[in-house]
């Protein structure tokens, strides 16, 4: 019984895949100088296949080869010191993509001609990790004067990041510019909130060009990190305007979260995204989906919201992590090149806080 139910399981995601623009295909590659290392428990060997006009896993590969391993060195002792910051930095690359496209935008400072997008909505006190990524910068500014561009170094920071928490590697490609502008109104308007419906969450990420594959999969990166009581507490004491709790909530998963988020005060108090494993990348964040224990809106929707698709993914995923690995990898080098500014377009800034 257990065997046939896999199986059902398996072929019901294949027909979901075969219709949709994705590939189960996952070639493997030699992946030369600057590796990312391996995913614990995941695939062994990044994970490769798609190619993108402008961009190429080789593209530092004369320039400054060395550009990863200073991108993993510098990861591996910010996350030593502080775990959430793997999660903060996946999040980080999320925030920039989503909004005018993957240019390092979300890292820029005020400006006389525009306003930076870490005053906006979903990213004033929220978003963080700069630090570590001027730390980058400095390191291969200092290896590699004006080479390597922000852009690229938050694709390789959430790269490395999701290795070095245990997850999959992929095959990046590299050759992304920076912009030379930011957009608080992008980034108010393109960055779904905590809690979208299922429906918000769809159109949000088709307007991106990415599907309900690529919304669940990019969702399981929060299976990291934390997240503040502000974005669940309409969950806990008032989901539909009546002041009520949210009925898809598992009771106890409730109760202590109450204990976490009172209904005065508290905002900034914080809870993990996955209660269970919070620094270790691996596919509990969908088992818990399962049981109710989702923490925010637009993490149980993905269930709860009754759209076949995500329904049939957050439980294959919760079955096999390997594919959601696979996925996830496949997922992010997708959202990777959103809108590219490369060749000529932009430029490399010296300092990711300001253009040139």
């Amino acid at each position: 019984m257990a065997s046939f139910k896999l199986l059902y399981v398996t072929f019901t995601l294949l027909t979901l895949l075969s219709s949709s623009t994705f590939c189960l295909g996952y070639p493997g590659f030699n992946f030369g100088r600057g590796r990312g290392g391996r995913g614990v428990g995941g695939v062994s060997r990044p994970i490769g296949g798609q190619r993108f006009s402008g961009l190429s896993p080789r593209f530092y590969s004369q320039s400054c080869p060395q550009a990863n391993d200073i991108v993993i060195s510098v990861l591996k002792t910010a996350i030593s010191k502080d775990p959430r910051m793997a999660a903060s930095l996946i999040r980080l690359h999320f925030h920039d993509c989503f909004v005018q496209g993957c240019d390092a935008s979300v890292l820029l400072d005020d400006h006389p001609t525009f306003t930076s997008e870490k005053k906006s909505v979903p990213n004033k006190n929220s978003i963080r990790g700069f630090e570590v990524i001027d730390e980058i910068k400095a390191k291969l500014e200092q290896a590699c004067p004006q080479t390597v561009s922000c852009a690229d170094i938050l694709a390789l920071a959430a790269r490395g990041s999701t290795v070095l928490s245990g997850g999959p590697n992929w095959e990046l490609p590299l050759g992304r510019r920076d912009s030379r502008k930011a957009s608080l109104n992008g980034s108010n308007k393109n960055i779904p909130p905590p809690n979208s419906t299922i429906q918000n969450l769809v159109t949000s990420f088709r307007r991106q060009g990415l599907n309900e594959v690529d919304l669940v999969s990019l969702s399981g990166a929060h299976t990291l990190g934390m997240a503040r009581c502000t974005t669940f507490k309409q969950r806990l004491y008032n989901q539909n305007g009546n002041n009520q709790p949210d009925s898809t909530l598992e009771r106890s998963y409730y109760h202590d979260l109450k204990g976490v988020c009172p209904k005065t005060g508290g905002d900034n108090n914080i809870s993990p995204l996955d209660l269970a494993s919070p620094i270790t990348f691996d596919n509990m964040y969908f088992k818990l989906i399962m049981s109710g224990k989702g923490l925010l809106t637009s993490d149980q929707v993905l269930l709860s919201g009754k759209l076949g698709k995500t329904m049939q993914l957050v439980k294959a995923f919760a079955d096999d992590h390997t594919l959601f690995f696979n996925h996830f990898a496949r997922s992010m080098v997708r959202m990777g090149n959103i809108r590219l500014v490369t060749g000529n377009k932009g430029e490399v800034r010296k300092n990711c806080r300001r253009i040139n």
